[in-house]
């Protein structure tokens, strides 16, 4: 398996998680929070082995899983049609991980922090992301509006992207008002990105039934 660009910045990142949990781990406790309520109260733990294994075994996951795309993809040759922007959401992708493993980390050494100043601008990243992604990615079955109207057809698949890319910007811009609103936190970040996978998915349906009817423009 070669290895690439995408391969050594997503396992460059995954050292880091490594290094940062072995320097950590005698400070660490041997039951670790490692997830948390709305409220921001742990409600989930771990023994520290797993819990500190945990994040960066998905993160090798999701690199592996990613570099086999291509092959197992019925239309995986596409791909090499909007590479950058795959290779980018790889990372960006183990770069969230590794954040959310240095919140757990942090927070089982003592250190404290609101939940929502520091997963919602994380999140609005990660649909203003998914956003530009989504608006160039072309026809596969693994990253974009996979619905069976996109998949059966190149043209709607492109012209519903490029509409589903500026929703899901939207999306992670609106997200961001949880921050002066804390209490309606999952509300105002589900919410909008919801609502643009719904009208994503009914335009699809839509320029889908209008091309077989042959008013598509």
């Amino acid at each position: 398996m070669n290895l690439d660009r995408r391969d050594l910045a997503g396992g460059g990142i995954v050292l880091l998680m490594v290094l940062a949990a072995a320097l950590l781990y005698p400070r660490l406790p041997e039951r670790m929070a490692v997830h948390f309520s709305a409220a921001g109260e742990p409600d989930g733990y771990l023994a520290r082995p797993l819990a500190v294994a945990l994040l960066p075994g998905v993160a090798v996951a999701v690199l592996l899983l990613f570099k086999a795309v291509p092959a197992i993809d019925p239309l995986g040759r596409n791909v090499e049609r909007f590479q950058r922007y795959y290779d980018f959401f790889v990372v960006f992708t183990v770069g969230i991980l590794a954040y959310v493993h240095g919140l757990v980390l942090a927070y089982n050494i003592g250190y404290r922090f609101d939940l929502a100043a520091v997963v919602v601008p994380l999140l609005a990243a990660t649909f203003v992301v998914a956003g530009y992604v989504i608006e160039n990615a072309k026809q596969n079955w693994f990253v974009g509006i996979r619905t069976p109207w996109t998949l059966s057809d190149e043209e709607v698949w492109d012209r519903t992207h490029e509409r589903a890319g500026v929703l899901f910007k939207l999306a992670g811009l609106a997200s961001l008002a949880a921050l002066a609103f804390p209490g309606y936190f999952e509300v105002i970040v589900i919410a909008p990105v919801a609502a643009a996978a719904l009208l994503a998915t009914v335009y699809s349906f839509v320029l889908y039934r209008r091309k077989q009817r042959g008013q598509l423009r």
